[in-house]
């Protein structure tokens, strides 16, 4: 009796829970559909009223456009011709302006200048906005047509009207649409530090960084004769996650790279680094600015947190989602938002970018007078007619000697043309100095 009791029960509570669920359940659905129907109420009299006869499969894809443009900055209908163009960029070699942009409250916003390319040449900065393209306003367009507005023939003209912060006045700027060939990293030494500049994240980019380190440890005699690392990250607009990863994991020997979690608990993944460091332990600076999203912060949250690198600049961009690319049967492709990524110690930064451990502005160019007088060198005891000579110090002692002040002056010019990047070489070479001296 106590369990049928039970049972009768268990079947009364079922029916007191189940049946408002099932309720509310198709109390939705009902609604779904009654939204559907008026979808396509208001397609049919566009068709059969509007003023102008209309394309129907162009109403469709605006109106998809408009669907999953609605929920954040990143998620977009790809067209059949944007998506190839897509294809295209993440090999490193498209057609345009060599600029990374996105939408802010309707404003159409720099993220970031790509180096060598005619944006980047004509002087545009990240934080720029862009409110006129040859003269028709951007404002009320979704990204992607303000988008398609900036893209043109190689080597036509476009004036862009640019709102920047700190001038008065919305000013124009041409520029000469032209292939854009990305190097996505490049190597060089300044002194005996080398400098990674990664620009952005393909298919190219570890390859490319990995062959560069090699060439500048090559040529500066082995590791041993390495003082440290620059990774440098600024303007970098992000890009493939994968390359983020591959990135990360060449300066770490061990621990958690970056978690995504999505919707469901069970798509959260995450991603460990394998034994190996292709900087072997040397000291590492990681820089970055504004216009660094995406994968760069990725990278440098990852570096922050297993405190492999000190992260140098200004705050990041801020933008933590992972977008996935959907292959349509249009031959078009839907890109939708579908996670949050995490830095190791748990962070997300979305919205609120990574923060650098020293922050280091990078100070306006101030143009020299064409009248100012080029400062006199100071003489010396050795520019004195009959000055005695050092008998201390042998002739490859002062060989050393001139070749370290060299340096020195090589590092001041190079504070005057990039001084974030200066301030990250010379940390790099105090922190050079302690690991020799412990």
């Amino acid at each position: 009796m106590a369990a049928l009791g039970g049972t009768l029960a268990g079947a009364v509570l079922t029916t007191q829970v189940a049946g408002p669920l099932l309720a509310q359940d198709a109390a939705r659905n009902s609604s779904v559909y009654e939204q559907l129907d008026l979808f396509g109420d208001i397609f049919e009299r566009i068709r059969a009223q509007y003023v102008e006869e209309v394309d129907s499969a162009d109403l469709i894809e605006a109106a998809i456009d408009g669907m999953l443009s609605s929920l954040d900055p990143h998620s977009s209908y790809l067209s059949p011709k944007d998506a190839a163009d897509m294809r295209v960029q993440t090999r490193g070699s498209f057609g345009g302006l060599g600029i990374e942009v996105t939408q802010e409250e309707g404003f159409v916003r720099v993220v970031s200048p790509m180096d060598g390319t005619p944006a980047d040449d004509a002087g545009m900065e990240s934080g720029d906005y862009i409110t006129h393209v040859d003269g028709e306003a951007l404002m009320g367009l979704t990204l992607d047509d303000a988008v398609n507005m900036l893209r043109g023939p190689v080597g036509s003209e476009i004036i862009i009207t640019v709102v920047r912060e700190g001038v008065d006045e919305p000013f124009d700027v041409s520029i000469i649409r032209d292939t854009i060939k990305l190097t996505a990293a490049t190597a060089r030494s300044v002194g005996n530090t080398i400098v990674l500049r990664v620009t952005t994240f393909n298919d190219q980019t570890y390859t490319n960084m990995s062959d560069g380190l090699a060439r500048e440890v090559e040529a500066l005699g082995g590791m041993e004769n390495v003082e440290g690392i620059v990774l440098d990250l600024r303007n970098n607009p992000g890009g493939l996650l994968n390359q983020a990863i591959e990135v990360s994991d060449a300066f770490l020997e061990s621990g958690e790279i970056v978690s995504t979690r999505g919707r469901n608990p069970g798509e959260s993944e995450r991603v460990n680094a394998e034994a190996g460091d292709l900087a072997e332990g040397k000291p590492m600076v990681v820089l970055i600015n504004g216009g660094s999203a995406s994968a760069s912060e990725i990278v440098a949250g990852a570096l922050q947190d297993h405190h492999r690198a000190i992260v140098v600049g200004t705050k990041s961009f801020g933008k933590g989602s992972v977008q996935s690319v959907m292959p349509l049967a249009s031959d078009g492709a839907m890109r939708l938002t579908t996670a949050r990524y995490y830095t190791p110690s748990g962070r997300s930064i979305q919205a609120l970018g990574v923060s650098p451990d020293i922050v280091v502005q990078q100070p306006p160019r101030v143009p020299t007078a064409e009248n100012e007088e080029e400062a006199r060198p100071q003489r010396t005891e050795a520019d004195l007619r009959g000055s005695l000579n050092n008998d201390s110090l042998t002739d490859d002692e002062q060989r050393q000697i001139e070749a370290e002040r060299e340096a020195a002056e090589d590092a001041a010019k190079l504070r005057d043309d990039d001084f974030q990047l200066s301030y990250a070489v010379d940390l790099i070479k105090g922190l050079s100095t302690i690991a020799m001296a412990q």
